[in-house]
């Protein structure tokens, strides 16, 4: 499975001839410098760039373009090289951006000759850099290793050329953006949008010239492709390096729809398409169902998407049912609002003419004005109830073949739970459905490792017949803390996720239970202003620590027995029992934890932490919220619907969480001998 690493992660390379595939939404230049053990490249013939492409070992494209191919023989590289760096950068003097902020974030994937990703990096948090560099593929121990990088530079090539120890870098920029604009008019433009479900099986009628759209799929689909983000709390701002991730990051989350490959023509190219990216194509689906008869809807079946794996192939297919959903709903609401409009428009027509406000024409003009909105009406909602239904069947499919990431505590795939041995690509937070489909529920997927903090909020819902006292919502929002957290444990390899309690005043003991029965938390839970005091130091340490590791380009040289693993820190009843300073540590650690594996959920009633004044708005906002009962707070950023969201809970008098602990727990205590 291909390691999806983050800012400062590294990942051995199984061999020393690759590839380095590049994918951006503009035209970029693509280069390489060479470094010696002291991370200095020695001279201009010690970098890779489109004036000249190729080096012993290492060639680059010649010309800007939205995607490159770098090839790598790592074992041709001079003896002096330890260190090569792929450097990314836009074009200047041509008219286009220029700066990283205002593109989409540039993917790039360290693949073998055969097109199989080894690991792949989202290059994010860019803003004002002209240039980046993207990954390092380094020696170290006589082995080959990739690190994701992600630093940018304001200044451009000639700055990050500087910083690298080169003595001509501003000489060198020049002549490599000499080289680029001259090519320029050969520069590969972005491939174009590609139609959603292409490799899906719904199809929806063309409708008729008096009749608008309804339905799904390439005819109903309303506007351009959306891409697949992650729905966001109304307000409130989009996920941390959002393109705003429903799963990526709804899931965040941190992507596309996943578009299928199309076979190359003689002469042609080949469009490689992932979610969220451009990169190599992943294999079609197996044919696992028989073609649909003429005139029949396709028989649903579980991984009917693209990816290298089922578990992709899954994640990718509760994507397309989400946008389906969101699609055709979106259709069916514009037909009724053009409905209503007609209608309005018809009437006001009936009543401007004097002759027709009185007697049967007039009657008889409006009867047929209701008439016709009926029957647009009974059209769009016929259409929408097709599509319902499909993936109404498609989800009974889907559900029960969901991995454990993805599955519901009700799943019977958690009775034979066992450690998994890969961090698995997303993590299901819980279901997202619209007032038209009450039969239908599509799982939220976040991607993984989390790109931002959890608030499950404590407080009152907007929703009618969800109401419930201040304690009972307190010790909701606790047990769905609880549960994610518990899942988070549970989809983790043995020692690489840890869990940290801050409960000041210990009125989160019996929703604790689970986790501190099991021994899986690193430690108590943490009381009283001390504890607090105690668990933000260690944890803000430890961000501190990382950070400076990573910009020093020392990640391998922390401290022995240092815990590599992901942390996750849970406040229940936030803001009681913290002060300005644990507040403002708080802060730090949901801005800065998230890039170094330090991650926040905090259990907390919005309006409460309101009364602390406008110190507190910055960390609500960069929190996803969610809640312990069934709400319409999140809005999906593209159509802009307002999804009901209901948490992922264990049901109701279930061992199961306790059980999965458990083995949690006894997994972790034979890792560790």
């Amino acid at each position: 499975m291909t390691a999806e690493l983050v800012r400062g992660q590294n990942h051995p390379l199984p061999e020393v001839r690759l590839e380095v595939r590049v994918s951006a939404g503009k035209p970029i230049v693509a280069g390489a410098t060479l470094s010696d053990e002291h991370g200095k490249v020695r001279g201009v013939e010690w970098v890779a760039h489109p004036g000249t492409p190729t080096l012993p070992g290492l060639e680059v494209s010649k010309q800007a373009a939205a995607d490159h191919r770098l090839a790598f023989d790592l074992d041709a590289l001079p003896g002096a090289v330890h260190r090569v760096s792929v450097l990314l950068a836009l074009p200047t003097g041509v008219g286009g951006p220029v700066r990283f902020g205002a593109v989409a974030a540039p993917f790039v994937a360290v693949t073998g000759l055969d097109g199989l990703e080894v690991a792949s990096y989202t290059v994010t948090g860019l803003d004002t850099e002209s240039a980046v560099v993207a990954l390092e593929l380094y020696r170290r121990q006589g082995a080959w290793k990739v690190r994701a990088v992600g630093q940018g530079y304001a200044g451009g090539l000639a700055e990050l050329l500087t910083d690298q120890g080169l003595p001509e870098a501003r000489e060198l920029a020049g002549s490599i953006n000499e080289a680029v604009a001259q090519g320029l008019a050969r520069s590969v433009s972005a491939p174009p949008p590609r139609t959603p479900d292409a490799d899906r099986s719904r199809q929806t009628a063309a409708p008729g010239p008096d009749q608008p759209h309804t339905g799904t799929g390439p005819q109903g689909a309303p506007g351009t492709v959306p891409p697949q983000h992650t729905p966001y709390a109304t307000g409130a701002q989009g996920p941390a390096g959002s393109q705003p991730g429903m799963p990526g990051g709804l899931a965040q989350p941190e992507p596309s729809t996943a578009a299928q490959t199309s076979p190359p023509t003689a002469g042609g190219t080949i469009n490689y398409s992932h979610p969220g990216r451009q990169t190599s194509a992943p294999p079609p689906p197996p044919p696992t169902a028989p073609p649909a008869q003429p005139g029949q809807p396709a028989q649903p079946v579980a991984g009917d998407a693209t990816g290298w794996s089922m578990e992709e192939r899954l994640y990718n297919q509760v994507w397309g049912m989400f946008e389906d959903l969101a699609r055709t709903v979106a259709a069916y609401r514009s037909a009724v609002d053009f409905a209503d409009s007609r209608m309005e428009k018809e009437l006001d027509q009936v009543l401007s003419d004097p002759r027709s406000r009185i007697g049967g024409q007039g009657d008889a003009a409006r009867e047929a004005a209701r008439t016709k909105h009926a029957q647009l009406v009974d059209q769009a909602r016929a259409a929408l109830d097709r599509d319902l239904a499909q993936l109404v069947a498609e989800a009974e499919v889907v559900e029960p073949a969901l991995p454990l990431a993805y599955a519901s505590w009700d799943n019977p795939v958690w009775h034979g739970y066992r450690a998994p041995m890969e961090i698995p690509m997303a993590v299901r937070l819980g279901d997202l459905s619209l007032p038209e489909s009450e039969n239908l529920s599509i799982p939220m997927l976040v991607r993984l490792p989390l790109e931002r903090g959890l608030w499950i909020d404590s407080g009152r819902t907007s929703m009618e017949g969800t109401l419930a006292d201040s304690d009972q919502m307190r010790r909701l929002a606790m047990d769905t803390a609880v549960a994610h957290a518990g899942r988070l444990l549970a989809v983790y390899p043995a020692g690489e996720f840890t869990v940290h309690v801050i409960d000041p005043a210990g009125s989160g003991a019996s929703s604790l239970a689970p986790l501190t029965g099991s021994g899986v938390l690193a430690a108590p839970p943490a009381a009283g202003a001390a504890g607090v005091t105690e668990v933000l130091n260690r944890l803000t340490q430890r961000v501190d620590l990382v950070q400076m590791a990573m910009r020093g380009g020392a990640a391998d040289s922390l401290p022995p027995g240092f815990d590599t693993a992901e942390q996750l820190l849970i406040v229940n009843d936030f803001p009681h029992g913290f002060d300005d300073r644990a507040v403002t540590r708080l802060r730090y650690l949901a801005d800065e934890g998230p890039a170094v594996g330090v991650h926040l959920m905090m259990v907390a009633d919005r309006e409460d932490a309101a009364e602390y004044g406008p110190l507190l708005d910055p960390l609500w906002r960069s929190l996803l919220r969610i809640t312990p009962v069934p709400d319409d707070h999140l809005a999906d950023p593209w159509v802009g619907h307002a999804w009901t969201y209901e948490p992922s809970l264990v049901p109701a008098n279930s061992q199961v969480l306790q059980q999965v602990l458990a083995a949690v727990a006894a997994r972790r205590r034979s890792w560790n001998r």
